[in-house]
């Protein structure tokens, strides 16, 4: 009976074609993405020397993810030396967040999408506030993190803190055109998902087809010390004012209505003390005086109103101590400080979604 030399590996009917190298084909892809150019230049290297060494293919997967890994650390290299690295990644957080709507700063102007400050705004575009433009952004501020409150809370926030950061801007109101209204750019649910949680408050025409041309800007970098110092006495009672209750008529919420008038009061005494505490100049000391002296008045009727009995009571106390602080008052203490003196025209309460979301 014929022996037979036993097979000393096992055996295959066809020849076994060798095997791609893993590494190589890792070095290719790496290459190609340019995510980790270092690790995608080691791979093939390292993947040339197995090749050899065990007879497998991918020759060419490794030397092409070699190239292509060492032009990306090349290029990566240069960027870092150069610090474009740093602009490229700024661009890239601008871009997720919507454009260039987040990188406006306080103090510059844009012009936003078709012209309307409203709706959705995937974009704006700075222009110089010298010339015609849709806004002028004048506050900005982060919301709280958690889960999306809604478009409505979002908005809501941002009306009422955009409108109370207006007056540290825009010191002087009565400076402010009649047609200039707050708007808001608030992130969208998409942007808050991101990370997204910034507020940008900006003056816009209250008109959808008007313009502003020229800053409004008027605070501590613009105005001298008589005047800021005068301003930020006048905000305390703004401030106590903005503070009326939401019943229009006294009979339907009187304690509220004697409250605020308790507020006002407080205010009055502490505008004519702010008022007298100063070191004017001669021209404006005489007339800011005679501020104090009026606003010291009216804070008497105030306190009376607040002390009220009745609706009726209130109204009698209410009616006088609302004569005492008219505008009209201020403007000879205005003039020579050189402020504007014209009393602006009271605004409506009502109007358009002033709310843009980016």
């Amino acid at each position: 009976m014929p022996s037979y030399q036993p097979w000393t590996q096992g055996y295959h009917p066809y020849n076994r074609p060798a095997p791609v190298n893993g590494l190589a084909i890792a070095s290719l892809v790496l290459g190609v993405l340019c995510c980790l150019p270092g690790v995608g230049l080691v791979l093939g290297l390292v993947a040339i020397r197995q090749i050899r060494r065990r007879g497998e293919r991918g020759t060419g997967l490794a030397v092409g993810g070699s190239v292509l890994s060492g032009a990306g650390l090349a290029l990566w290299v240069l960027l870092l030396a150069t610090g474009a690295a740093g602009q490229v990644w700024h661009d890239v957080e601008e871009g997720a967040r919507h454009g260039t709507a987040r990188s406006l700063a306080k103090g510059e102007c844009f012009d936003a999408p078709g012209g309307v400050l409203g709706g959705d705004a995937y974009d704006v575009e700075e222009v110089p506030c010298a010339g015609a433009h849709d806004g002028e952004v004048f506050a900005s501020f982060r919301l709280p993190g958690g889960a999306y409150p809604g478009d409505d809370s979002v908005s809501g926030t941002a009306d009422e803190r955009c409108r109370g950061l207006g007056d540290g801007y825009a010191m002087d109101g009565w400076a402010l055109p009649p047609d200039v209204d707050v708007y808001y750019l608030t992130p969208t649910g998409d942007g808050w998902a991101s990370g997204d949680r910034e507020v940008v408050c900006a003056f816009g025409a209250a008109d959808e087809d008007g313009e502003l041309t020229g800053s409004l800007r008027n605070d501590e970098t613009v105005l001298d010390a008589d005047q800021v110092a005068y301003l930020k006495a006048a905000h305390v009672l703004n401030a106590a004012l903005d503070t009326a209750p939401e019943e229009k008529y006294v009979e339907d919420d009187l304690a509220g209505h004697k409250a605020w008038a308790g507020r006002v009061a407080a205010a009055l005494g502490e505008q004519a003390r702010m008022l007298r505490a100063h070191d004017w100049p001669a021209a404006s000391r005489g007339p800011a005086g005679a501020l104090a002296a009026d606003l010291e008045e009216a804070r008497a009727q105030w306190a009376k109103a607040a002390r009220a009995g009745d609706a009726d009571a209130f109204y009698a106390s209410y009616e006088a101590a609302f004569d005492l602080i008219d505008p009209s008052r201020a403007v000879t203490v205005r003039g020579a400080l050189g402020l504007a003196t014209t009393p602006p025209a009271a605004r409506s309460e009502e109007g358009s979604d002033t709310g843009m979301q980016v």
